[in-house]
Protein backbone atom coordinates (compact mmCIF):
# COMPACT_ATOMS: atom_id res chain seq x y z
CA UNK A 1 0.00 0.00 0.00
CA UNK A 2 1.38 3.42 -0.92
CA UNK A 3 1.51 6.35 1.45
CA UNK A 4 -1.22 8.12 -0.53
CA UNK A 5 -3.46 5.05 -0.44
CA UNK A 6 -2.95 4.79 3.31
CA UNK A 7 -3.75 8.43 3.89
CA UNK A 8 -6.94 8.37 1.83
CA UNK A 9 -8.02 5.16 3.55
CA UNK A 10 -7.51 6.66 7.00
CA UNK A 11 -9.24 10.00 6.38
CA UNK A 12 -12.36 8.22 5.17
CA UNK A 13 -12.77 6.64 8.61
CA UNK A 14 -14.86 8.89 10.86
CA UNK A 15 -12.95 9.46 14.11
CA UNK A 16 -14.08 12.82 15.50
CA UNK A 17 -13.69 13.14 19.26
CA UNK A 18 -16.18 15.00 21.45
CA UNK A 19 -15.40 17.72 23.95
CA UNK A 20 -16.77 17.79 27.47
CA UNK A 21 -16.43 14.05 28.12
CA UNK A 22 -13.42 14.46 30.37
CA UNK A 23 -13.84 11.14 32.14
CA UNK A 24 -14.77 9.04 29.11
CA UNK A 25 -11.87 7.80 26.99
CA UNK A 26 -12.32 7.50 24.12
CA UNK A 27 -14.94 10.22 23.96
CA UNK A 28 -16.43 8.57 20.84
CA UNK A 29 -16.61 4.87 20.02
CA UNK A 30 -15.99 5.45 16.32
CA UNK A 31 -12.28 5.93 17.08
CA UNK A 32 -12.05 2.18 17.64
CA UNK A 33 -12.81 1.67 13.94
CA UNK A 34 -9.50 3.20 12.90
CA UNK A 35 -7.66 1.69 15.88
CA UNK A 36 -8.62 -1.81 14.79
CA UNK A 37 -7.69 -1.11 11.16
CA UNK A 38 -4.27 0.13 12.22
CA UNK A 39 -3.68 -2.82 14.53
CA UNK A 40 -4.38 -5.30 11.72
CA UNK A 41 -2.13 -3.38 9.34
CA UNK A 42 0.66 -3.30 11.92
CA UNK A 43 0.42 -7.06 12.37
CA UNK A 44 0.52 -7.56 8.60
CA UNK A 45 3.68 -5.46 8.37
CA UNK A 46 5.37 -7.63 11.00
CA UNK A 47 5.22 -5.48 14.13
CA UNK A 48 5.16 -7.41 17.38
CA UNK A 49 2.99 -7.25 20.52
CA UNK A 50 0.35 -5.27 18.66
CA UNK A 51 -2.67 -4.45 20.81
CA UNK A 52 -5.61 -2.08 21.13
CA UNK A 53 -6.28 -1.14 24.73
CA UNK A 54 -9.70 -0.77 26.31
CA UNK A 55 -9.17 2.99 26.06
CA UNK A 56 -8.53 2.86 22.29
CA UNK A 57 -4.74 3.21 22.32
CA UNK A 58 -2.84 1.21 19.70
CA UNK A 59 0.61 -0.15 20.54
CA UNK A 60 3.20 -2.24 18.72
CA UNK A 61 6.93 -2.38 18.12
CA UNK A 62 9.61 -3.35 15.63
CA UNK A 63 12.28 -5.40 17.45
CA UNK A 64 15.86 -4.17 17.35
CA UNK A 65 18.04 -5.67 14.65
CA UNK A 66 20.50 -8.23 16.11
CA UNK A 67 23.38 -6.51 17.88
CA UNK A 68 21.46 -3.27 18.42
CA UNK A 69 19.38 -4.32 21.39
CA UNK A 70 21.16 -1.78 23.62
CA UNK A 71 20.43 1.21 21.40
CA UNK A 72 17.86 3.61 22.88
CA UNK A 73 14.31 2.51 22.13
CA UNK A 74 12.64 5.26 20.07
CA UNK A 75 8.91 5.81 19.77
CA UNK A 76 6.74 7.51 17.15
CA UNK A 77 3.21 8.60 18.02
CA UNK A 78 0.25 10.17 16.21
CA UNK A 79 -3.38 10.69 17.17
CA UNK A 80 -6.38 9.09 15.48
CA UNK A 81 -9.14 11.53 16.35
CA UNK A 82 -10.13 14.57 14.33
CA UNK A 83 -11.31 17.84 15.82
CA UNK A 84 -14.97 18.17 16.77
CA UNK A 85 -14.93 21.78 15.52
CA UNK A 86 -15.96 20.80 11.97
CA UNK A 87 -17.39 17.69 10.36
CA UNK A 88 -14.96 14.83 9.84
CA UNK A 89 -17.54 12.40 8.47
CA UNK A 90 -17.85 11.40 4.79
CA UNK A 91 -14.51 12.97 3.92
CA UNK A 92 -14.04 13.22 0.16
CA UNK A 93 -10.46 14.36 -0.53
CA UNK A 94 -9.46 16.14 -3.73
CA UNK A 95 -6.09 15.00 -5.11
CA UNK A 96 -4.39 17.53 -7.35
CA UNK A 97 -1.23 16.32 -9.06
CA UNK A 98 1.40 18.84 -10.16
CA UNK A 99 -0.39 21.62 -8.30
CA UNK A 100 0.08 25.01 -10.00
CA UNK A 101 0.44 27.04 -6.79
CA UNK A 102 -2.76 29.02 -7.28
CA UNK A 103 -6.29 29.11 -5.90
CA UNK A 104 -8.18 25.81 -5.57
CA UNK A 105 -11.96 25.51 -5.79
CA UNK A 106 -13.15 23.09 -3.11
CA UNK A 107 -15.70 20.88 -4.83
CA UNK A 108 -19.18 22.35 -5.15
CA UNK A 109 -19.07 23.97 -1.71
CA UNK A 110 -18.49 27.50 -2.96
CA UNK A 111 -15.31 27.69 -0.86
CA UNK A 112 -11.91 28.47 -2.35
CA UNK A 113 -8.49 27.60 -0.93
CA UNK A 114 -6.91 30.91 -1.89
CA UNK A 115 -3.40 32.30 -1.99
CA UNK A 116 -4.78 35.48 -0.41
CA UNK A 117 -5.75 33.63 2.76
CA UNK A 118 -2.97 31.02 2.63
CA UNK A 119 0.13 32.77 1.21
CA UNK A 120 2.32 29.66 1.59
CA UNK A 121 0.44 27.90 -1.24
CA UNK A 122 2.84 28.94 -4.03
CA UNK A 123 5.67 27.16 -2.16
CA UNK A 124 3.78 23.91 -2.74
CA UNK A 125 3.78 24.32 -6.53
CA UNK A 126 4.59 21.13 -8.43
CA UNK A 127 3.57 18.85 -5.58
CA UNK A 128 0.59 16.54 -5.20
CA UNK A 129 -1.82 18.62 -3.14
CA UNK A 130 -4.61 16.97 -1.17
CA UNK A 131 -7.53 19.14 -0.06
CA UNK A 132 -11.10 18.76 1.17
CA UNK A 133 -14.18 19.21 -1.01
CA UNK A 134 -15.18 22.08 1.25
CA UNK A 135 -17.84 20.20 3.21
CA UNK A 136 -15.63 18.54 5.84
CA UNK A 137 -12.20 18.85 7.35
CA UNK A 138 -9.55 16.63 5.76
CA UNK A 139 -8.15 14.82 8.78
CA UNK A 140 -4.49 15.42 7.92
CA UNK A 141 -4.42 16.40 11.58
CA UNK A 142 -3.35 13.80 12.39
CA UNK A 143 -3.88 11.05 9.85
CA UNK A 144 -0.98 12.47 7.86
CA UNK A 145 1.17 11.65 10.88
CA UNK A 146 -0.28 8.15 11.06
CA UNK A 147 0.32 7.54 7.35
CA UNK A 148 3.91 8.78 7.62
CA UNK A 149 4.63 6.57 10.64
CA UNK A 150 3.09 3.47 9.08
CA UNK A 151 4.97 4.02 5.82
CA UNK A 152 8.20 4.54 7.75
CA UNK A 153 7.61 1.30 9.65
CA UNK A 154 7.12 -0.55 6.39
CA UNK A 155 10.29 1.02 4.96
CA UNK A 156 12.37 0.21 8.05
CA UNK A 157 11.28 -3.43 8.04
CA UNK A 158 11.80 -3.83 4.28
CA UNK A 159 15.22 -2.16 4.11
CA UNK A 160 16.65 -3.97 7.13
CA UNK A 161 19.03 -1.18 8.11
CA UNK A 162 20.35 -1.36 11.69
CA UNK A 163 18.06 0.11 14.33
CA UNK A 164 17.19 -0.26 17.97
CA UNK A 165 13.72 -1.09 19.21
CA UNK A 166 11.14 1.12 17.50
CA UNK A 167 7.85 1.65 19.31
CA UNK A 168 4.71 2.77 17.48
CA UNK A 169 1.67 4.25 19.22
CA UNK A 170 -1.61 5.84 18.17
CA UNK A 171 -3.84 7.73 20.57
CA UNK A 172 -7.48 8.83 20.81
CA UNK A 173 -8.89 12.15 22.03
CA UNK A 174 -5.85 14.37 21.47
CA UNK A 175 -8.09 17.09 20.08
CA UNK A 176 -10.04 17.32 23.33
CA UNK A 177 -6.98 17.29 25.59
CA UNK A 178 -7.04 13.65 26.71
CA UNK A 179 -4.69 12.03 24.22
CA UNK A 180 -2.10 10.99 26.78
CA UNK A 181 -4.38 10.46 29.77
CA UNK A 182 -4.46 6.66 29.57
CA UNK A 183 -1.26 6.15 27.59
CA UNK A 184 0.73 3.17 28.88
CA UNK A 185 4.22 4.71 28.98
CA UNK A 186 5.85 1.66 30.58
CA UNK A 187 4.15 -0.80 28.25
CA UNK A 188 5.00 1.34 25.23
CA UNK A 189 8.64 0.62 25.96
CA UNK A 190 10.42 3.67 24.52
CA UNK A 191 13.12 5.75 26.16
CA UNK A 192 12.29 8.74 23.98
CA UNK A 193 9.63 9.49 21.42
CA UNK A 194 8.41 11.94 18.81
CA UNK A 195 4.88 12.88 17.96
CA UNK A 196 4.19 13.68 14.32
CA UNK A 197 1.32 16.12 14.51
CA UNK A 198 0.57 19.01 12.20
CA UNK A 199 2.54 21.79 10.60
CA UNK A 200 5.20 21.97 7.87
CA UNK A 201 7.29 18.86 7.41
CA UNK A 202 10.48 20.75 8.33
CA UNK A 203 9.18 21.82 11.75
CA UNK A 204 10.80 20.60 14.98
CA UNK A 205 8.97 21.74 18.08
CA UNK A 206 9.69 21.40 21.77
CA UNK A 207 7.79 24.39 23.20
CA UNK A 208 4.03 24.51 23.43
CA UNK A 209 1.30 26.36 25.24
CA UNK A 210 0.36 25.70 28.80
CA UNK A 211 -3.35 25.05 28.44
CA UNK A 212 -6.53 25.15 30.47
CA UNK A 213 -10.24 24.97 29.73
CA UNK A 214 -12.95 27.01 31.42
CA UNK A 215 -16.73 26.75 31.26
CA UNK A 216 -19.16 29.24 32.79
CA UNK A 217 -22.55 27.74 33.68
CA UNK A 218 -25.07 30.55 34.10
CA UNK A 219 -28.37 30.25 35.95
CA UNK A 220 -30.85 32.90 34.89
CA UNK A 221 -34.14 34.05 36.37
CA UNK A 222 -36.86 34.11 33.75
CA UNK A 223 -39.95 36.28 34.25
CA UNK A 224 -42.23 38.05 31.82
CA UNK A 225 -40.18 40.76 30.08
CA UNK A 226 -42.99 43.24 30.56
CA UNK A 227 -42.68 43.08 34.34
CA UNK A 228 -39.05 42.14 34.90
CA UNK A 229 -37.58 45.41 36.17
CA UNK A 230 -34.75 44.57 38.63
CA UNK A 231 -35.89 40.93 38.58
CA UNK A 232 -34.92 39.16 35.37
CA UNK A 233 -31.47 37.65 35.05
CA UNK A 234 -30.91 36.81 31.38
CA UNK A 235 -28.47 33.91 31.29
CA UNK A 236 -27.80 34.25 27.55
CA UNK A 237 -27.01 37.93 27.98
CA UNK A 238 -24.60 37.20 30.83
CA UNK A 239 -22.88 34.54 28.73
CA UNK A 240 -22.16 37.12 26.05
CA UNK A 241 -21.12 39.68 28.67
CA UNK A 242 -18.37 37.40 30.00
CA UNK A 243 -16.44 37.66 26.75
CA UNK A 244 -16.63 41.47 26.83
CA UNK A 245 -15.09 41.46 30.31
CA UNK A 246 -11.89 39.85 28.99
CA UNK A 247 -8.99 41.82 27.44
CA UNK A 248 -10.17 42.82 23.98
CA UNK A 249 -7.00 42.06 22.06
CA UNK A 250 -5.94 38.85 23.80
CA UNK A 251 -7.70 36.55 21.35
CA UNK A 252 -6.26 34.09 18.79
CA UNK A 253 -6.85 36.62 16.02
CA UNK A 254 -4.75 39.28 17.77
CA UNK A 255 -1.81 37.20 19.06
CA UNK A 256 1.21 35.31 17.70
CA UNK A 257 4.48 33.65 18.67
CA UNK A 258 4.71 33.57 22.51
CA UNK A 259 1.60 35.67 23.14
CA UNK A 260 -1.19 33.92 25.03
CA UNK A 261 -4.93 34.32 24.68
CA UNK A 262 -8.48 33.67 25.85
CA UNK A 263 -10.62 31.93 23.22
CA UNK A 264 -14.40 31.68 23.33
CA UNK A 265 -15.11 28.36 21.62
CA UNK A 266 -18.86 28.03 22.21
CA UNK A 267 -21.75 29.97 23.65
CA UNK A 268 -25.25 28.59 23.98
CA UNK A 269 -28.42 28.87 25.98
CA UNK A 270 -31.47 31.00 26.65
CA UNK A 271 -32.83 33.29 29.37
CA UNK A 272 -33.07 30.43 31.87
CA UNK A 273 -29.75 28.61 31.33
CA UNK A 274 -26.62 29.36 29.33
CA UNK A 275 -23.02 28.22 28.95
CA UNK A 276 -19.86 29.91 27.72
CA UNK A 277 -16.89 27.67 26.91
CA UNK A 278 -13.31 29.00 26.74
CA UNK A 279 -9.82 27.69 26.26
CA UNK A 280 -6.93 29.57 27.88
CA UNK A 281 -3.38 29.46 26.52
CA UNK A 282 0.03 30.86 27.44
CA UNK A 283 3.62 29.64 27.01
CA UNK A 284 4.50 31.02 30.43
CA UNK A 285 3.06 29.04 33.33
CA UNK A 286 2.82 32.04 35.65
CA UNK A 287 0.88 34.03 33.07
CA UNK A 288 -1.48 31.10 32.51
CA UNK A 289 -2.28 31.07 36.23
CA UNK A 290 -2.94 34.82 36.05
CA UNK A 291 -5.37 34.23 33.18
CA UNK A 292 -7.19 31.60 35.22
CA UNK A 293 -7.48 34.08 38.10
CA UNK A 294 -9.01 36.57 35.66
CA UNK A 295 -11.70 34.04 34.77
CA UNK A 296 -12.44 33.39 38.44
CA UNK A 297 -12.58 37.14 39.09
CA UNK A 298 -15.23 37.52 36.38
CA UNK A 299 -17.34 34.76 37.94
CA UNK A 300 -17.00 36.41 41.37
CA UNK A 301 -18.03 39.83 40.04
CA UNK A 302 -21.13 38.44 38.32
CA UNK A 303 -22.17 36.52 41.43
CA UNK A 304 -21.76 39.66 43.53
CA UNK A 305 -23.85 41.62 41.05
CA UNK A 306 -26.61 39.11 40.32
CA UNK A 307 -26.59 36.84 43.36
CA UNK A 308 -24.53 33.93 44.57
CA UNK A 309 -25.01 30.86 42.39
CA UNK A 310 -25.80 32.81 39.24
CA UNK A 311 -22.48 31.77 37.71
CA UNK A 312 -20.61 28.53 38.28
CA UNK A 313 -17.11 28.29 36.82
CA UNK A 314 -15.38 24.99 36.15
CA UNK A 315 -11.73 25.08 35.09
CA UNK A 316 -9.16 22.39 34.47
CA UNK A 317 -5.61 22.20 33.16
CA UNK A 318 -5.16 20.34 29.88
CA UNK A 319 -1.41 20.20 29.23
CA UNK A 320 1.86 21.95 30.06
CA UNK A 321 4.77 23.41 28.12
CA UNK A 322 7.13 20.52 27.42
CA UNK A 323 10.21 22.71 27.15
CA UNK A 324 11.41 22.23 30.73
CA UNK A 325 11.49 18.46 30.11
CA UNK A 326 12.92 18.43 26.60
CA UNK A 327 15.78 20.85 27.34
CA UNK A 328 17.30 18.06 29.44
CA UNK A 329 17.39 15.82 26.33
CA UNK A 330 18.18 18.20 23.48
CA UNK A 331 19.70 15.33 21.50
CA UNK A 332 16.10 14.74 20.38
CA UNK A 333 16.08 18.11 18.62
CA UNK A 334 19.67 17.84 17.39
CA UNK A 335 19.16 14.43 15.79
CA UNK A 336 15.91 15.40 14.10
CA UNK A 337 17.65 18.51 12.75
CA UNK A 338 20.62 16.51 11.48
CA UNK A 339 18.41 14.05 9.62
CA UNK A 340 16.42 16.90 8.07
CA UNK A 341 19.61 18.47 6.80
CA UNK A 342 20.74 15.12 5.44
CA UNK A 343 17.44 15.02 3.54
CA UNK A 344 18.05 18.49 2.16
CA UNK A 345 15.81 20.64 4.34
CA UNK A 346 16.80 23.17 6.98
CA UNK A 347 14.86 22.53 10.20
CA UNK A 348 12.74 25.31 11.65
CA UNK A 349 12.16 25.39 15.40
CA UNK A 350 9.16 27.40 16.52
CA UNK A 351 6.84 27.55 19.52
CA UNK A 352 3.70 25.47 19.10
CA UNK A 353 0.61 27.63 19.47
CA UNK A 354 -1.32 24.63 20.66
CA UNK A 355 -0.42 21.32 22.19
CA UNK A 356 0.37 17.74 21.31
CA UNK A 357 0.20 14.47 23.16
CA UNK A 358 3.95 14.85 23.55
CA UNK A 359 3.48 17.71 25.99
CA UNK A 360 1.67 15.48 28.46
CA UNK A 361 3.80 12.43 27.71
CA UNK A 362 6.95 14.41 28.46
CA UNK A 363 5.68 15.00 31.99
CA UNK A 364 4.74 11.33 32.26
CA UNK A 365 8.39 10.31 31.84
CA UNK A 366 8.59 10.02 28.05
CA UNK A 367 10.44 13.03 26.57
CA UNK A 368 8.51 13.65 23.37
CA UNK A 369 9.00 16.66 21.05
CA UNK A 370 7.01 17.07 17.84
CA UNK A 371 7.87 16.86 14.18
CA UNK A 372 5.54 18.14 11.46
CA UNK A 373 3.39 16.25 8.98
CA UNK A 374 3.26 18.62 6.03
CA UNK A 375 -0.31 19.59 6.90
CA UNK A 376 -1.83 23.07 6.97
CA UNK A 377 -5.06 24.83 8.05
CA UNK A 378 -6.29 22.09 10.37
CA UNK A 379 -9.76 21.87 11.93
CA UNK A 380 -11.72 23.20 8.99
CA UNK A 381 -12.70 22.93 5.34
CA UNK A 382 -9.46 24.55 4.12
CA UNK A 383 -7.22 21.83 5.56
CA UNK A 384 -4.64 20.56 3.09
CA UNK A 385 -1.45 18.52 2.90
CA UNK A 386 1.00 17.42 0.23
CA UNK A 387 2.06 13.89 -0.57
CA UNK A 388 5.68 15.05 -0.73
CA UNK A 389 5.43 16.54 2.74
CA UNK A 390 4.18 13.27 4.20
CA UNK A 391 6.85 11.33 2.31
CA UNK A 392 9.55 13.61 3.73
CA UNK A 393 8.28 12.93 7.26
CA UNK A 394 8.29 9.21 6.57
CA UNK A 395 11.94 9.41 5.52
CA UNK A 396 12.69 11.59 8.53
CA UNK A 397 11.24 9.00 10.91
CA UNK A 398 13.30 6.21 9.35
CA UNK A 399 16.38 8.43 9.49
CA UNK A 400 15.89 9.26 13.16
CA UNK A 401 15.62 5.55 13.97
CA UNK A 402 18.86 4.89 12.08
CA UNK A 403 20.67 7.72 13.88
CA UNK A 404 19.72 6.43 17.31
CA UNK A 405 21.05 3.01 16.36
CA UNK A 406 24.50 4.64 16.21
CA UNK A 407 24.17 5.47 19.90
Amino acid sequence: MTLLERFVKYVKVHTASEGGKYFTIPSTRCQFDLANILAEEMKALGLQDVRVSEYCYVYGHIPATPGYENAPAIGFIAHMDTAPDFSGENVNPQIIENYDGGDVVLGDSGKVLSVKNFPHLPTLKGRTLITTDGTTLLGADDKAGIAAIMTAAERIIAEGKPHGKICIGFTPDEEVGNGATKFDVEGFGAAYAYTSDGGPEFGVEFENFNAAAATFYINGFNVHPGSSKNTMVNAALLASKISSMLPEFETPRDTEQYEGFFHLTEIKGDVEKAEAHFIIRDHDRTRLEARKKTMQHIADILNEQYGEGTVELKMGDQYRNMREVIEKDMHLIEIAGKVMRDLGREPVTMPVRGGTDGASLSYMGLPCPNIGTGGYAAHGPYEHVTLEGMEFVSQLIAGIAAEYAKR
